[in-house]
């Protein structure tokens, strides 16, 4: 069967071609500022984008009529939980207005569906972001007016904690895994036999400082901070995320260079990079309370996950006590996208409607 993957980003629209679990071509299709200068909004370069996709298939000499599905990268709809779901037009228009949220990753659904218009090919989204399936205990924040939410990285989470299942020799919906998702962003959930029953918000700051976000700060600290008058709310915004963490300690983002700066002898950047651990492993030790104890493994993910030198030597010392650790670096989102339309094409599992499953927390 073949399936075509779209994954768009806010400058770039990740496609590739898979026969079953195989892939077999895929290109990273770049837009300049200048090709996306004359969109007011996100959601103005559907057509843009959905006909340099078609021009990939055309390079690479893919009919349309021969994909058996295409898959799209969920957007901002309201929560929902995890599965692979159907592409309809109460979903689209969600996107489309963008009621959650603008973001890239609202086109991808827009773009498959217009082959299921065009050649009446079955489109679906796999785990997007709002992917909610918290117990009740994690929602409560301390304060009736604030509540928890669940945005993750859930593709990758969820793709990874069924490799790891596999693994160990049992199917995800048996296994307890606490999942630990390291790139710009972090989060690191509990996953109790196939659902993430608790998890940091990784967009809003809740969790460990990461690459380029603050976590959770002290609050007396940032209120003052806020009403201090020297910042306004969107540099406070900015703060929180994109130059929080680890960039504003060390003037980067990037994993690999405050590796190579520790390696000629920075201790600062040794510092800072092993608290980014420290306060990861705290996290893992949250959610092994969550699952009382009863973990079966602990995985690395993401970016992060393919430092063995410090990363994933410093979180097998603070947390390896808790479960064995199983390091699958990196994150293949295609694939993970590809996977989710495979299981439904295959019977293994049903693809879920948008309203049907639509949460009201």
């Amino acid at each position: 069967m073949k399936i075509l993957t779209i994954n768009p980003g806010s400058t770039s629209t990740k496609v590739a071609i898979f026969e079953d679990e195989e892939m077999m071509a895929s290109k990273t299709l770049r837009h300049s500022a200048e090709e996306l200068a004359p969109y007011a909004k996100l959601t103005d370069q559907f057509e843009f984008r959905a006909t340099i996709v078609e021009k990939f298939l055309n390079e690479i000499g893919v009919k349309p009529t021969e994909l058996s599905a295409v898959v799209g990268r969920g957007g901002l709809l309201d929560p929902i939980p995890g599965g692979t779901y159907k592409v309809t037009e109460d979903m689209l228009e969600i996107l489309r207005d963008a009621k959650n949220g603008e973001h890239a990753s609202n086109l991808g659904a827009l773009i498959a569906y217009e082959f299921t218009k065009k050649y009446d090919i079955p489109s679906f989204i796999v785990d997007p972001v709002v992917v909610d399936e918290l117990e009740p205990l994690a929602r409560y924040t301390g304060h009736p007016m604030f509540k928890r939410r669940s945005i993750f990285h859930a593709l990758n989470q969820k793709a990874t904690a069924r490799n790891a299942a596999a693994q160990l020799g049992k199917k995800y919906e048996d296994v307890n895994l606490i999942v630990v998702h390291m790139g710009g962003g972090i989060s690191i959930g509990a996953h109790r036999k196939g659902k993430v029953v608790n998890v940091n918000n990784a967009l809003d700051g809740d969790g460990p400082f990461t690459p380029e976000r603050s976590g959770t700060l002290p609050l007396t600290q940032l209120i003052d901070l806020c009403f201090s008058g020297k910042y306004t709310l969107d540099q406070m915004k900015k703060k929180i995320k994109g130059a929080g963490g680890m960039v504003d300690y060390l003037g980067t983002n990037d994993g690999l260079t405050v590796q190579n700066m520790i390696r000629e002898g920075n201790k600062e950047a040794e510092l800072v990079y092993k608290a980014m651990a420290y306060q990861i492993a705290k996290w893992i030790g949250k959610m092994a309370a969550v699952l009382k104890g009863d973990v079966d493994a602990i995985v690395l993910t993401g970016g992060l996950a393919y430092d063995k030198d410090y990363m994933v030597k410093w979180l097998t010392e603070y947390a390896g006590f808790i479960a064995p650790i199983l390091v699958f670096p990196g994150g293949d989102e295609e694939k993970a996208l590809a996977l989710g339309a495979l299981r439904v094409l295959r019977g293994q599992e049903e693809a879920k409607i948008y309203w049907e499953n639509k949460l009201n927390v």
